[in-house]
């Protein structure tokens, strides 16, 4: 079995790089920048070639969007990856994050990067303005603990997208800005959001998007393509949400809010309040006033509220508050992801009820 899978998986990799059937323009820069630097902030024996060269995923450029109403091929149980500005709500399905990886994208004043890689099932949200300048991501073909290598096309350096900064080229040590995504089934966004827009499928390349490129990656736990470091405290591919913090996480499954919707924990020293149901995990870090406030949960499938604070403010998932006087929650640094590509990056601890 496993080498029919990897028979198949090298089809899509051809397919990525080799397909013909385009009609977008991968951006390339004006004057052609080249990385010759040769250190590496991770050990670059480690940094694995996964087969389609640079580019040969193709990143979509300001895709075009469509009303909820016209997503035909997108199932209920489909997640997708939301945003928020203003009025202005997106979401940015993995079907298509599956066969492209990165979307650069602008939203108003936002120059919104979703970096996203299929073989440890993360998404994030970058901003695309580095040192005063814009510039956009692409697909480096480098994987490091099975994991995403981008490239920012301004400098040519390689970053890693768990580690959220460059570890090789002349923003080597550069941290990403981070923007606030939200990770859950299409069914849940858009009855949270019915006036969400969605990437169409008209993207200029012609990909089977709806149907998974990687056979049972996703939910094969003994399947890997590139060596890895595991963890066997949980299913290797169990979708979790881990927040980030320095060189620690802490990772919580879905099955922590069967009894409880809230939980108030506390990670490196910092309180946080977490909020999630079957189909959804969010992290908000609390500061010190907010910190003995009593939230409830109100969610009510029909709109993106979630909680209550003592005062009568509402917050949304992204932390806005959208009724009341209160402040906003603060989003904490965290995504979803496959549990092994956590410890594999980071000292991770479980959340234990």
């Amino acid at each position: 079995m496993m080498k029919n899978q990897l028979l198949i998986l090298s089809a899509v990799y051809c397919l990525s790089a080799c397909s013909s059937s385009s009609t977008q323009e991968t951006t390339v820069d004006p004057e052609e920048v080249v990385n010759n630097e040769t250190e590496w902030s991770i050990p670059i024996e480690d940094v694995l070639d996964g087969g389609p060269g640079r580019d040969g995923i193709p990143a979509l450029e300001n895709p075009s969007f469509v009303n909820a109403d016209q997503s035909a091929i997108l199932l209920d149980s489909d997640l997708v990856i939301g945003y928020k500005n203003g009025d202005d709500v997106r979401a940015y399905q993995h079907i298509v994050l599956d066969w492209h990886e990165i979307i650069n994208d602008n939203v108003g004043s936002e120059s919104l990067a979703i970096v996203y890689c299929p073989l440890t099932g993360t998404g994030i949200g970058w901003n695309r303005i580095i040192d005063g300048n814009e510039t956009s991501f692409g697909v480096s073909g480098l994987l490091y603990q099975t994991n995403l290598v981008p490239f920012d096309r301004a400098t040519k350096s390689n970053w890693s997208q768990l580690l959220n900064e460059a570890v090789n080229g002349s923003l080597i040590g550069k941290k990403a800005e981070l923007i606030t995504l939200f990770e859950t089934d299409w069914k849940t966004w858009k009855a949270m959001y019915p006036e969400t827009k969605i990437v169409s499928l008209n993207t200029g390349f012609s990909r089977t998007y709806g149907v998974y490129p990687y056979v049972d990656y996703r939910t094969n736990n003994n399947f890997f393509i590139f060596p890895t470091p595991k963890d066997d405290r949980l299913p290797s591919k169990e979708r979790v949400l881990a927040i980030l913090d320095g060189e620690k996480a802490k990772a919580y499954r879905f099955s922590d809010f069967e009894t409880t919707n809230l939980i108030k924990d506390t990670f490196n020293g910092q309180p946080y309040l977490l909020v999630g149901n079957e189909n959804f995990m969010a992290a908000f870090r609390l500061s010190a006033s907010q910190e003995s406030v009593d939230f409830e949960y109100v969610f009510d499938g029909t709109s993106g509220v979630v909680v209550e604070g003592a005062d009568g403010t509402r917050f949304d998932v992204f932390g806005n508050s959208v009724t009341g006087i209160g402040g906003a929650l603060e989003p904490a640094t965290s995504l979803m992801g496959y549990w092994f590509s956590f410890p594999a990056f980071y000292e991770t601890e479980l959340y234990a009820n």
